[in-house]
């Protein structure tokens, strides 16, 4: 085995222990080196990126629309840079096949990340992936992993509460908890029922999965002391840090061309050390 290939397995495998921690694992979702980089050097002990992020950061919208080549590039380049885990939101895996998907998953391995997020759902389609299939494909997904000797999370994510809100919340929990133990059984390392806020689902499906879960971080939702104590392992923010640090340029912008006194945003930017001191961090910079 290379010592890359090591490198890879350690952090597989540090990923994976990272959700059985006692401690939350949280993780900001980034969609560049330097924001991995960032997230290195203030001591978060993993990364994980956001498909939104990702597109949009490039000039596309979400929903495999960015060029999977390109995706590999940044996945690659930011694995690269940094020591700790890389997780990769790969939506489906742009994969049309189980021939594809195959194939897709060797690529995505091959620039190193440690996890990925999978989701049952598509962008263009109201209705949930039928679950025989959804397993059939994290099957495939763990099949290929091990062919390629690597201990890859698998994160699942549960689709249920943005493509089923017309259904009752009873409806919505039977059928999150359906999907979470068969995605479990397929083989899947953690669940991620993505806008999920609710107290009795969350401790409902912590409890009868016995999967480490990832809820996203929401506005006015619980907060990481309260996730934690209901027994969520993982947090995230999903396109929220993008959108936090679009929000921070877009005020400061709107005021310079209002001419309005912005120089105090010139205090508060980060100095070109500090920038340079994060790039010769970078593993393979």
């Amino acid at each position: 085995m290379t010592t890359l290939a090591r490198l890879q397995r350690e952090q597989e495998q540090q990923f994976h222990r990272l959700h059985h921690s006692s401690e939350t694992l949280i993780l900001p979702n980034i969609w560049d080196p330097l924001g991995a980089l960032l997230l290195a050097e203030i001591g978060y002990p993993a990364v994980a990126t956001s498909s939104a992020a990702i597109a949009w950061s490039q000039g596309y919208p979400d929903g495999e629309r960015i060029p999977f080549n390109d995706l590999l590039g940044i996945l690659k380049r930011i694995v690269d840079c940094v020591q700790i885990p890389v997780s990769a939101d790969i939506e489906r895996a742009y994969a049309g096949s189980e021939h594809q998907l195959r194939e897709h998953i060797r690529l995505l391995l091959d620039t190193g990340i440690a996890g990925i997020n999978y989701e049952d759902s598509q962008h263009d389609q109201p209705a949930l992936i039928e679950v025989d299939e959804q397993c059939r494909q994290i099957e495939i997904i763990r099949e290929t992993a091990l062919k390629c000797g690597s201990e890859l999370f698998i994160n699942a994510r549960i689709d249920v509460y943005i493509k089923a809100a017309e259904r009752s919340r009873e409806e919505q929990l039977a059928e999150a908890l359906k999907r979470g133990k068969a995605y479990r059984d397929a083989g899947a390392d953690g669940l991620y029922p993505i806008i999920l806020n609710d107290e009795f689902h969350i401790k409902m499906l912590v409890q009868e999965t016995n999967l480490p879960f990832n809820i996203t971080l929401l506005p006015g939702g619980p907060g990481p002391q309260q996730l934690a104590q209901w027994g969520v392992a993982r947090l995230s923010l999903a396109s929220g840090f993008l959108k936090s640090s679009i929000a921070s340029l877009k005020h400061i912008a709107e005021g310079l061309i209002q001419h309005q006194d912005e120089t105090w945003a010139m205090h508060q930017m980060a100095s070109a050390d500090y920038l340079r001191h994060l790039v010769a961090q970078a593993r393979n910079s």
